[in-house]
């Protein structure tokens, strides 16, 4: 028998791992309502056309060869242009990668040597224990507040710095639970990444999914000197997650990131290139018309609405109100997430995803939930919800 690698044996992906659950469930021919993965597109919401046509007009010009390592010069410089608006300065490197996560992993993979850590935000995209995994690196979890609408909390982030830490990871809008940073959190963030001579790595792939009397700061745009990796793809503002087409960011003093600035381009250099043609549609996106989003974010507050007020009427259930994204991370009254999602699916073919696959403090239980299908769908998967629980709970 060929033996797998140990690292490998213990990645995980709880949003796609639970579909073999909701396979057992069609099997007994139940309808499924999946409400698992953030794709816009298997609902309806539909790409913009003119990052369509950029693609497709870069792949009739046969722009379909490699391209350069980091992304061509018109996406590297859209980018750019983008970033500065927001108010990132100071910016040393930009590189065009398979999605926000490759990025990521290149990243990661540039900074951490297995005895090394970062402090990861616990609940966490799963993405990010999936690299750490892969690089057989242990997770230094710092917990959000979920009192405090999921903000980080920078007294628990002081205290699990060690002397092996090597970066702060800020998910900025959050996935799974939907929070926005405050300006005053993330100051904090920063200052205490300076002291320690810390990375930040900062995920902001939701940062123009923002509900009105919201706003979202990078993080880069606070201190022009502070090391900062920012990560950022088409796939959700610009409805385009089939694209695979994300960046990193590197801001920030370059005595401090030359070394790390060397690995990554080593890293990039490597694996040849991004999708060509695509990154075409990179400065379409950025500085062509923005006039879809106005109508997304409005599609996404009435369904955060819904989702906010059916399962806030659900005993034994609670959920923070979202200010970003579309996802929810509601708290549920039960011992064991996993059980209860497990035979939530089963017995109604509602498709989510359990906290245990996210991260959350012990003694406590959540699911994720997404809120992009028709205000139809989620009504009756969480009126299906809403039975379940009150079966569950009348069971004891």
């Amino acid at each position: 028998m060929i033996e797998t690698s140990r690292n490998s044996r213990q990645v995980k992906y709880a949003v796609r791992d639970i579909v073999l659950v909701a396979q057992e469930a069609q099997k007994r021919g139940l309808e499924l309502r999946f409400l698992n993965i953030g794709d816009p597109n298997k609902f309806d919401h539909v790409t913009p056309p003119h990052l369509i046509e950029a693609a497709h007009r870069a792949m009739l010009n046969n722009q379909t060869g490699y391209g350069p390592s980091s992304g061509t010069d018109e996406a590297i410089d859209a980018i750019r242009q983008d970033a500065q608006k927001s108010g990132i300065k100071n910016i040393q490197d930009i590189f065009v990668t398979v999605g926000a996560g490759e990025a990521i992993e290149i990243v990661l993979t540039a900074l951490l040597n297995p005895e090394d850590n970062i402090l990861t935000p616990s609940p966490v995209y799963p993405l990010y224990s999936a690299v750490q995994s892969k690089l057989g690196v242990k997770e230094n979890t710092y917990y959000l507040d979920e009192k405090n609408n999921w903000m980080p909390d920078p007294h628990d982030i002081r205290k699990k710095i060690n002397d092996r830490t090597k970066a702060i990871l800020i998910i900025n809008p959050n996935n799974p639970t939907g929070s926005v940073c405050s300006r005053e959190i993330l100051l904090e963030i920063a200052d205490i990444a300076d002291k320690h001579n810390l990375l930040v790595l900062c995920d902001e792939v939701y940062g123009k999914l923002v509900y009105k009397g919201c706003k979202h700061i990078p993080l880069a745009s606070l201190n022009d000197n502070l090391p900062v990796a920012t990560f950022n793809s088409l796939s959700k503002a610009y409805i385009a997650p089939g694209f695979r087409t994300g960046w990193g960011i590197i801001s920030g003093s370059n005595k401090k990131l030359h070394n790390l600035l060397e690995v990554i381009n080593q890293l990039l250099r490597a694996r040849i290139c991004s999708c060509t043609p695509i990154n075409a549609s990179v400065k379409a996106a950025l500085l062509g018309p923005q006039d879809h989003l106005d109508r997304f974010i409005d599609k996404l507050e009435k369904r955060k609405n819904i989702t906010v007020d059916i399962l806030n009427n659900i005993e034994g259930i609670h959920c923070n109100e979202p200010q970003a994204a579309f996802y929810a991370y509601p708290e549920i009254d039960v011992k064991d997430d996993m059980a209860f999602i497990r035979e939530l699916i089963l017995n109604t073919g509602v498709v989510v995803v359990p906290g245990s696959g996210f991260g959350q403090k012990p003694g406590t239980s959540h699911f994720r939930t997404v809120y992009l299908p028709p205000e139809d769908t989620l009504t009756e998967a969480y009126n299906l919800i809403g039975e379940f629980m009150k079966r569950w709970r009348n069971r004891k």
